[in-house]
């Protein structure tokens, strides 16, 4: 018998809470500018190699003020680990220069701000309100939408639809704590190639049967 969704929302969630009562941000940062630099470079690239390439970065320029004295070519040659280095390099640039003109050196603290900014996507502006200013939010990336759909949580169509379904179902002040936590959880447990759901602490109990051979 399928169990009902809130329930499964709920114990899902308290699994969540018993393996990372206190999830920590992924990505090392000291304020808001160095996160949201740090969540621009994660496009497609890990944490961990961010996390290994953000050190030589800030240590030139941890402000707006000092990365827009950089050239484009410098924050280029820095960041070529993290891939997509040319497009990446500009973005910093331009929001740099932005961030100092318009908003005073600081970090505006609005989704639409945050947006209109070079090289910022939803998802990004998601995690700076959420991480940076404790604004509720669910930033979705590949991970968190695949083991939503994976779980049952949502129709797996796109992202987009993936941070609705969330949103709807997980309580708002439960949203920047469930983002971590989902993260972690799919990195140690819920791996995107070889997935055991049996052995899965939450796929094993609510996931999709379709998905035994994944």
């Amino acid at each position: 018998m399928s169990i009902p969704k809130d329930q499964k929302v709920k114990e899902i969630l308290q699994i969540l809470d018993n393996l990372y009562p206190d999830p920590p941000i992924p990505l090392q940062h000291t304020d808001a500018f160095t996160l949201l630099i740090s969540v621009l470079l994660s496009a497609q690239c890990t944490d961990e190699r961010v996390n290994k390439t953000t050190p030589d970065l800030f240590n030139l320029a941890d402000t707006p003020g000092k990365m827009s004295e950089l050239t484009v070519k410098e924050i280029e040659e820095i960041i070529r680990p993290c891939g997509l280095a040319p497009a990446k390099s500009k973005a910093i640039y331009g929001l740099s220069h932005i961030l100092k003109e318009k908003y005073n050196g600081e970090v505006p603290q609005s989704f639409e701000e945050l947006e209109a900014l070079p090289g910022v996507g939803h998802k990004t502006a998601s995690v700076v309100m959420s991480q940076a200013f404790g604004v509720p939010a669910f930033p979705v990336d590949t991970h968190i939408h695949r083991l939503a759909y994976r779980w049952g949580l949502s129709s797996g169509k796109n992202v987009v639809q993936t941070e609705k379904d969330l949103k709807r179902l997980i309580p708002k002040d439960k949203w920047n704590k469930a983002h971590l936590q989902i993260i972690f959880f799919g990195r140690e447990y819920c791996k995107a190639r070889v997935h055991d759901p049996a052995k899965c602490p939450i796929c094993s109990v609510y996931g999709r049967r379709s998905l035994e051979k994944n």
